[in-house]
């Protein structure tokens, strides 16, 4: 099997060393060996763990969440599609508070926003969204 080099692996995953140095330093990839002058090696396989890594990352998983994928994935047979399903489902939860918040914000907002007249002409002395975030209630 062909081994790569940090520089190589970078350019076929499509990220840069610094992310593998960093993915390296907090458990997600592991070289397989170094060179004799200390050169990270990779096996070729190190590329699918790196793009499995940044599809997790832009589905919103945490670090953790995807050092437990990784760990489930390498003993799949030891584990339940169940196991995994918590973990996108404890995400999904997550999300679904962030959205009820968000649109509890924007709600706020708009019923201020929707108050006020906005006009040029008028100063903003007498601005009822001034007024509603000054008031004490």
């Amino acid at each position: 099997m062909k081994m790569l080099q940090i520089g190589q692996l970078a350019k076929l995953a499509g990220v840069s060393g610094d992310t593998l140095r960093f993915y390296e330093k907090v458990g997600l990839i592991t070289p397989s060996s170094r060179s004799e002058s200390g050169y990270r090696l990779y096996q070729e396989d190190a590329i699918s763990r790196v793009h499995f890594i940044l599809k997790a990352k832009r589905i919103g998983l945490t670090l953790e969440d995807i050092q437990e994928m990784l760990e489930i994935r390498l003993e799949a047979s030891l584990h339940s599609c169940a196991e995994v399903k918590g973990i996108t489902q404890k995400k999904l939860d997550e999300i679904d508070q962030k959205i009820t918040e968000l649109t509890e914000i924007r709600n706020a907002l708009k019923k201020l926003n929707d108050a006020c007249c906005g006009h040029v002409e008028d100063n903003a002395s007498h601005c009822s969204i001034l007024e509603a975030l000054a008031s004490e209630d």
